[in-house]
C-alpha cells in the first residue's frame, strides 16, 4: 500500500470558490477509484489560493482480477440484437458461450495497477470539474478555474505520469510567491504539508482559519479592543492568503459619524478587514487586515497603505450619506415609480401602494384590534408603508444594496419621523434565527411586503421549482408563518390572501388569471411542515389537522398538532388510532356511507328536511318507521351498548373543547373511547348474518370514525 500526492498548481483561486473545489475533487477522486475497484484509505483535501492539494491514503497497489458474466440475446435472435450486445461487450461472436440457446459473455478484467487507475482518474477529473466558472488559456481546449502552472502526482515515492493542456506532472511545485518564489522538490505526500510550511505556505485551510481567527482576535485585544466576529470573513481572509499575518491599523475617528453598518460593511466588503469595538460596545476607529506576508518592519507599511485604501472608501460612504440627508424620503419615495419591481407586476411605486393597503386598511381589521387602536394605527402604517422603499434610489443602497431597510430607518430618525423602527424590520425575519420586528408596524408591514411577493409571483406563475428560487419565496412563507406564529396573531392565510383584489392590482388587461390562494396556502403548509418537523413535529400530524379542511389559522392549527403530537404518543393514543384504521378499513371494504336512520350520526342530513311534497314526506317517514321497529325488535350487544354510551359523552364534549380550542381536553374527550371500541372489537362480529344487526353496527363504527374525524383526520396519521 501507498499513500497518493496530487497537488494542482494555479493562478489565484477565488476565495469563494475553495470550499466546493475541495468537496468536488475528494468526492470525485474517491468515486473513480471506486469504480475502478481500487481500495483505498481517507482522502484528505487542502487549498490556498494558489494551489488545490489532495491526499489519498493506503491505496492498493492494483486492483483485483474480475470475471463478469453478462447474459446476452437467445441464439435465436435477430441479428441486430447480437450486433449490439457484441459492440456493448466489446468481444467476437465466437468468444460468446452459447447456453440451452442463450448468449453468454465472459468478461476476464485483469487487475490493473495503482497508477494506471489514478492516470485514468487524473483525466476524468480536469475534463469533468465542476468549477462555477472557468476559462480557456493558450491554444488548448482544456478549462480549469485560472490557467495551470504545475502539476504534482505522486504515488509512495513514484511520479504518476500525466498531462493536460501541455502542463506534465513531476514532483516540483512553488513556495510562497515572496518568502520563497523558486522552485521546491517534494518526495511525496510523506513531507508535502511540512515541506511547503518551511517554504512558508500553510496548505491546511483550516490552520489557516484559525491562525487568521485567533491573530486577528489578539491584535485587537493588544490594542483593548474586541474584534466583532464575523466566520465568513475568517474563511475568506484564510482564502486569499498562504501565510496570513493579522495586523491592527487605525482610522480617523471622524469617520464614525456615518452609520456603524456602513462602515463595517466598507471594512468588510470592499477591504475583508474586522471591524473592532471599544470597551462600551460601540464602533471603534480601528481595524485588522490581514497580511500575507511577514514583513521585515512589523507590518507598519502595510498597515499604512491599507489605511489609506480604507480613508478613500470610507470617505466615500460618508459623501453618499451626506448627500442622501439632504433629499427627504417623501421626495425619494416619488422616483420609485420609474423603477419596474417586475416586468409582470409594475413599479417598485405599484407595489408600495398594495403594501400600504394591505398594512394599513386590511390586516388592523381582520387581526383583532379594536377599532379605536386600529383607527390610530393606520396612519401610522400607512406611512411607514409609502417610505418603507424610498432607500432603494438612495446614493448608499445603489452601493451597498444589502442596506435596505436599514439606510431607510436611518434616514427616517434623522427626520423625527415615528416610523423608523417598522421601515428597518420591514425584511424580516430574512432567516430562521433572524430577529422579528420589535414592534406592531414594523410586523404589519413585514407580513404586507411577504404576502405581496407571494401573491404577485403565485398569480402569474412564476413559483418556485425544484431548488431553484429565484424571488425566495420560501423565504417568504417562512417569514410569514414565524411573524404569525410568534407574535400569536388570529390571522387566517385565506383571509390574508382576500386583501388582494387580484383582478385590479395584478392581472394584465385582456388576460385571465386565476385566484392563486389556495395554491399559495398548501405551498405555505408545506413550508410549515418543513419549519415544524426541525423542531421536532411530525409532518403527518400537521396533514391530519390541515386535512380536516378549511384550516388555515396557523396558531389554531399548530395547538391542534400539539395537543394531537402529546395524545398520539400515549397508550389511549396509539390504540384509538388502531381502532379508527380498523373502523376505517372495514366501512371502506363495505363501501359503507351511513343509511337513513344515522341522522346527524354519520355527517347525513335528515331525509325529511327540505322535503315539501307532503306525500313524499310520508313516504319517507313510513320507511323510517318501519326500520325504526325492526331493529327495536333486535337487541343491542352489550359492548354496542357501552360504546354508543361512550359516543354520547364524548361527542359533545370533545365538540365543546373545540368550539373553545381547548385541544387537550377535546383529545382527552377522545380517549374515553379507547376501552369500548376495542371490548366492541373483541365482542362483536360487525358483519352479522342479520342484515338490521349489520346496518345498525356499521352505522356505529361510522359514527366512530366521524367522531375522531373532528378532531383530527386520522387516515393522514402515520403507524
Amino acid at each position: 500500500m501507498a499513500d497518493f500526492l496530487l497537488e494542482i498548481l494555479s493562478e489565484e483561486i477565488p476565495a469563494r470558490m475553495q470550499a466546493r473545489a475541495r468537496n468536488d475533487l475528494s468526492r470525485m477522486f474517491a468515486e473513480e477509484l471506486d469504480k475502478a475497484g481500487l481500495t483505498h484509505g481517507a482522502v484528505d483535501v487542502f487549498s490556498t489560493p494558489r494551489r488545490l492539494a489532495l491526499i489519498a491514503r493506503d491505496l492498493r497497489d492494483e486492483t483485483q482480477a474480475m470475471r463478469e458474466e453478462v447474459k446476452g440475446p437467445r441464439s435465436s435472435a435477430p441479428p441486430q440484437a447480437l450486433e449490439g450486445f457484441l459492440r456493448k461487450t466489446g468481444l467476437s461472436r465466437d468468444q460468446l458461450e452459447d447456453r440451452d440457446g442463450v448468449y453468454f459473455a465472459v468478461i476476464e478484467r485483469p487487475g490493473r495497477a495503482a497508477a494506471a487507475v489514478i492516470q485514468d482518474a487524473l483525466g476524468r477529473i480536469f475534463s469533468d470539474f465542476p468549477w462555477p466558472k472557468s476559462m480557456r488559456w493558450g491554444t488548448g481546449s482544456t478549462r480549469w478555474v485560472r490557467p495551470l502552472q504545475g502539476i504534482v502526482a505522486i504515488l509512495g515515492e513514484e511520479i504518476v505520469p500525466f498531462e493536460i493542456a501541455g502542463v506534465a506532472s513531476g514532483a516540483m511545485t512553488l513556495g510562497h510567491r515572496f518568502h520563497h518564489p523558486g522552485p521546491i522538490t517534494v518526495n511525496g505526500a510523506s513531507d508535502y504539508v511540512e515541506k511547503l510550511r518551511a517554504c512558508h505556505v500553510i496548505v491546511d485551510h483550516e490552520e489557516r482559519e484559525r491562525i487568521v481567527r485567533e491573530g486577528a482576535a489578539a491584535a485587537a485585544e493588544a490594542a483593548e479592543l474586541k474584534l466583532l466576529c464575523d466566520e465568513g470573513l475568517v474563511v475568506e481572509n484564510a482564502g486569499l492568503t498562504e501565510w496570513p499575518v493579522p495586523l491592527l491599523g487605525r482610522f480617523d475617528p471622524e469617520f464614525l459619524d456615518v452609520p456603524r453598518e456602513v462602515i463595517v460593511l466598507t471594512m468588510r466588503t470592499n477591504q475583508k478587514y474586522f471591524a473592532c469595538l471599544g470597551e462600551d460596545g460601540a464602533l471603534a476607529p480601528a481595524f485588522v487586515c490581514t497580511a500575507n506576508i511577514d514583513a521585515t518592519d512589523g507590518g507598519e507599511a502595510i498597515v499604512e497603505g491599507n489605511r489609506r485604501v480604507l480613508a478613500a472608501r470610507l470617505a466615500d460612504a460618508r459623501f453618499f450619506w451626506e448627500q442622501d440627508l439632504k433629499v427627504p424620503l417623501e421626495e425619494q419615495a416619488k422616483k420609485l415609480s420609474g423603477i419596474v419591481f417586475h416586468e409582470k407586476l409594475g413599479t417598485v411605486a405599484d407595489r408600495v401602494e398594495r403594501i400600504a393597503i394591505v398594512a394599513s386598511d386590511w390586516l388592523p381589521e381582520h387581526i383583532g384590534w379594536p377599532e379605536d387602536k386600529a383607527r390610530k394605527m393606520q396612519p401610522l402604517l400607512r406611512k411607514a408603508a409609502e417610505l418603507a422603499k424610498a432607500d432603494l434610489v438612495t446614493g448608499m443602497v445603489g452601493e451597498f444594496p444589502e442596506l435596505q431597510g436599514l439606510m431607510g430607518a436611518y434616514y427616517a430618525e434623522s427626520y423625527g419621523l415615528q416610523i423608523s423602527e417598522a421601515i428597518r424590520d420591514q425584511y424580516k425575519p430574512a432567516g430562521p434565527s433572524d430577529d422579528l420586528p420589535s414592534h406592531e408596524v414594523g410586523t404589519l408591514l413585514a407580513i404586507a411586503d411577504k404576502a405581496d411577493a407571494l401573491f404577485g409571483f403565485f398569480i402569474h406563475g412564476l413559483r418556485p421549482t425544484g431548488s431553484k428560487d429565484p424571488f425566495a419565496l420560501r423565504r417568504a412563507a417562512l417569514g410569514i408563518i414565524r411573524l404569525i406564529v410568534e407574535n400569536d396573531l388570529r390571522l387566517p392565510l385565506r383571509i390574508l390572501f382576500s386583501a388582494f383584489d387580484y383582478e385590479r392590482m395584478f392581472t394584465s388587461e385582456g388576460v385571465d388569471y386565476a385566484d392563486p390562494t389556495d395554491d399559495l396556502v398548501a405551498f405555505i403548509i408545506d413550508r410549515l411542515k418543513i419549519q415544524q418537523r426541525e423542531l421536532g413535529v411530525r409532518h403527518d400530524l400537521i396533514d391530519a389537522v390541515f386535512g380536516l379542511g378549511g384550516e388555515d389559522d396557523l396558531v389554531r392549527l399548530l395547538a391542534r398538532v400539539e395537543a394531537l403530537q402529546e395524545f398520539v404518543s400515549t397508550d389511549d393514543g396509539r390504540d384509538l388510532h388502531s381502532a379508527y384504521k380498523r373502523a376505517a378499513n372495514i366501512l371502506k371494504k363495505e363501501d359503507w356511507r351511513g343509511s337513513e336512520g344515522e341522522i346527524a350520526r354519520t355527517g347525513e342530513e335528515d331525509p325529511l328536511v327540505g322535503v315539501d311534497d307532503p306525500d313524499l314526506a310520508e313516504v319517507i317517514a313510513a320507511k323510517m318507521s318501519e326500520r325504526h321497529e325492526r331493529e327495536s325488535h333486535v337487541a343491542l350487544a352489550g359492548e354496542e351498548a357501552a360504546l354508543i354510551a361512550a359516543l354520547d359523552s364524548a361527542e359533545p364534549e370533545a365538540a365543546a373543547a373545540i368550539e373553545r380550542e381547548d385541544f387537550t381536553a377535546a383529545m382527552a374527550a377522545l380517549a374515553r373511547l379507547r376501552a369500548p371500541i376495542d371490548a366492541f372489537f373483541d365482542h362483536v362480529t360487525v358483519n352479522d348474518p342479520d342484515a338490521a344487526i349489520r346496518e345498525r353496527r356499521l352505522n356505529l363504527l361510522l359514527r366512530f370514525t366521524d367522531a375522531v374525524q373532528r378532531v383530527a383526520d386520522f387516515s393522514k396519521i402515520e403507524g
